[in-house]
């Protein structure tokens, strides 16, 4: 059965930013834990998000895990959870990518619910597990790409390596607070990595089969804003109407993303977790196309015209132009033009297909992926 339900207040404008201290009292938070990176700190957007918690004299009380990895972990998780313990927090505010708004949804499972974070994980059969228990959390983008403070899941690095989704309506941010200021000068090959990761979600949900009528609008409008104002948002890191359009971008794709996604996710997830050090983003724009040639095959995809809708979306001429276009794109905007590029070998095959073919992701793709199917497009993508 498709379940179609949208509940994130989104507020989503230049200064955004200015309504976390109302935001924190509207879902009940009278000491918050803000969950961040060292990047993030270093960029003086930690500084700006605490004055957004009132003056000197009447500042809302909160403490600060600014830790965060590139790739959120357990352990990550344990330490923000102890901060959040010690201070007697009872909300979440989390700033950053979508590692830091992933680290605050494992520590709103980690708070409220015993036991290693695995046992919460979608694919051990964890989603029940999750309950309402979880502390409110509200989420404040730096980058335009995951799309987490829309999504009601979470991916974290587990104790024994596995690179695992948790997902749960209860961990869905009551609070998105979308503010393009707080992206402005974000490095170009980082604005690229991330806009592509908004792009393929976009356009890997789209692909996938389940009924959703209002999350397929979403993402192909997604889709036509992610992909007519990336270049522009990598080419000049101040222009705010184009950091606009793609944290939309990044916002609806995720949004539309309850639908499900499919091998993208399930290739980037495992070969993720084999090396951590691999931006997410980048993966997804390397395993797009790969996947998009699998996927045309797909019943549902032929019988629904996906690929030409995307196709009228980008403003291409065919759907055979798909694949090309996104690789162009990638190499305008700079990224890798291959796996191998990341030093990513043919040794690694066998541990990421076996994730990928254990991922959550892997059968919510229009068309089921086989080991071989892995195989020749990791081959192809290499």
């Amino acid at each position: 059965m498709s379940q179609i339900l949208y509940l994130t207040n989104i507020q989503i404008e230049c200064g955004a930013l200015k309504l976390l201290a109302s935001e924190c009292e509207r879902t009940g938070m009278r000491k918050p834990l803000i969950v961040t990176d060292p990047g993030v700190k270093a960029a003086g957007l930690l500084d700006r998000t605490v004055a957004a918690l009132g003056t000197s004299t009447s500042a809302l009380p909160h403490a600060v895990f600014d830790q965060t990895p590139s790739n959120p972990t357990e352990a990550a998780v344990r330490a923000a959870q102890a901060i959040f313990e010690a201070h007697g927090c009872d909300g979440l505010v989390a700033l950053g990518g979508g590692s830091a708004i992933d680290c605050a949804k494992g520590v709103a499972i980690a708070v409220a619910h015993p036991g290693p974070l695995k046992t919460y994980a979608t694919i051990e059969g964890g989603s029940p597990k999750i309950t309402d228990r979880v502390p409110p959390l509200i989420a404040i983008p730096t980058t335009a790409g995951t799309g987490s403070e829309v999504a009601r899941g979470a991916i974290v690095i587990v104790d024994d390596g596995r690179k695992l989704g948790f997902h749960s309506w209860h961990i869905l941010p009551k609070t998105a607070l979308l503010d393009p200021e707080l992206t402005l000068g974000l490095p170009p090959l980082l604005t690229a990595a991330t806009g592509m990761d908004a792009i393929a979600h976009c356009m890997e949900t789209f692909m996938a089969a389940p009924f959703n009528p209002p999350a397929d609008g979403i993402a192909l409008d997604g889709l036509e804003r992610g992909w007519s104002h990336i270049e522009r948002a990598t080419r000049n890191g101040n222009d705010r109407e184009a950091r606009l359009q793609m944290m939309s971008a990044s916002m609806q794709g995720a949004l539309a993303f309850q639908k499900g996604l499919g091998c993208v996710h399930s290739l980037s997830h495992s070969l993720g977790g084999v090396n951590p050090r691999l931006h997410h983003g980048t993966l997804n724009a390397l395993f797009l196309p790969e996947v998009i040639a699998f996927n045309a095959e797909a019943e549902s995809v032929r019988k629904e015209r996906r690929l030409e809708r995307m196709v009228r979306a980008m403003g291409l001429g065919s759907a055979a132009d798909l694949g090309l276009a996104i690789r162009d794109m990638n190499a305008r905007l700079g990224l890798p033009n291959g796996l191998a590029a990341l030093g990513v070998t043919e040794a690694l095959f066998d541990r990421v297909i076996e994730g990928a073919l254990a991922d959550h992701c892997h059968k919510t793709n229009p068309r089921l992926a086989s080991a071989d199917d892995y195989r020749r497009m990791l081959q192809a993508a290499l």
